[in-house]
């Protein structure tokens, strides 16, 4: 695509992110359904199903980056991805639910498995760090032992969230946030009662190869844009591709608010953030390379600013504040500006 005029990779750019949002929409009706059909249960559906179909995008990219030896650009999408997939949070407070007296979006959506799958994001990413010290040397097998412990958190985390649906002693409180059968954010609509399993499963399936499809061009046309225009890989990245890749989630979880399930929607960014960096093993095998020792200092600038937009939303899920400024929760707003003063810190070190 190197050689098509800047003009057209535009074009294709934001055909691909439009093919992207529809499809982003179906992911979210039919997960709605096979939850409920399957007795999956929202935060399991959302962190499992859904979170890895609307991480489509970041898999093709990592796969296509990586066999094309441009790790570069898929540390960075990856990385990126997570700290601006935490903002489309605050994009579904801002948009999701508007009106007089509507609650912020984690007042509504309280539940302590969300806390959860929140921590497990923090876990995972800290593992990021901590593997981007190791030697480039600690290759066995195509693999390195900071992305098998990813992987292996990964997997610990699903479980635990499983768990937490029915073994979580706050249950016997009656005070607590997840006491109540019916929680702030549980779903309170019925799924689409004339759209049956099998139906839901294929267009499931028919918009997830969309999705996957569209990110394969979303990466080759926005990488050859970005070097005709002269922005590096990982601002590139970590800005402009990462939230191209997020419009599912933007679209599903627009969606999943309307239909009043907020927890799904929260769930959705936390599990895909999770499973991000298990795209770290994915694109390791591949290149045969040592990822994340390669990751360079802006790599683990945006891994740090994920960790704290995460842990932000952790303690605005503790205390559920009620107040909205500026149509949003305090703790949507405070992710914002953190994000904000990030990115200006991003561009100093690219710059640098």
């Amino acid at each position: 695509m190197n050689s098509l005029p800047l003009w057209l990779l535009v074009l294709i750019f934001v055909a691909g992110a439009a093919v992207i949002w529809v499809a982003g929409i179906q992911l979210s009706k039919t997960t709605d359904v096979l939850d409920k059909r399957l007795h999956l249960g929202s935060a399991l559906g959302g962190l499992i199903v859904l979170a890895v179909a609307t991480n489509l995008p970041e898999i093709a990219i990592t796969v296509s980056a990586a066999l094309s030896g441009n790790i570069e650009i898929a540390t960075g999408n990856i990385l990126g991805g997570i700290a601006i997939q935490t903002v489309v949070l605050a994009i579904l407070d801002l948009f999701g639910r508007r009106g007089k007296g509507v609650r912020p979006l984690t007042y509504r959506a309280a539940s302590l498995t969300l806390v959860l799958e929140a921590v497990v994001v923090v876990a995972v990413l800290s593992v990021v760090v901590a593997g981007s010290q190791l030697p480039s040397g600690l290759v066995f097998a195509r693999i390195t032992p900071d992305v098998v412990a990813i992987a292996a958190l990964w997997i610990v985390g699903l479980a635990l969230v499983q768990r937490s649906g029915s073994h979580l002693p706050w249950h016997e409180d009656g005070s607590a946030p997840d006491s109540s059968p019916h929680p702030r954010g549980h779903r309170r609509h019925t799924p689409d009662k004339k759209m049956s399993v099998t139906k839901a499963a294929i267009v499931f399936a028919i918009s997830a190869v969309a999705t996957l499809v569209a990110g394969v061009v979303l990466e080759r046309a926005g990488d050859a844009a970005s070097s005709q225009i002269g922005l590096s890989g990982v601002l590139f990245g970590a800005t402009f591709l990462a939230l191209a890749t997020s419009l599912p989630e933007i679209s599903t979880g627009l969606q999943a608010v309307k239909q009043g399930d907020d927890n799904l929607a929260m769930s959705d960014i936390f599990g895909g953030n999770a499973f991000l960096p298990v795209l770290f093993l994915v694109a390791t095998i591949i290149s045969g390379r040592s990822v994340l020792s390669h990751a360079n200092p802006s790599d683990i600038y945006l891994t740090s600013l994920a960790i704290l937009l995460t842990l932000i939303y952790i303690v605005g899920l503790i205390f559920r504040p009620s107040r909205r400024i500026l149509g949003m929760g305090v703790d949507s707003l405070a992710v914002v500006v953190v994000y904000a003063v990030g990115i200006l810190g991003l561009v100093s070190i690219a710059n640098g």
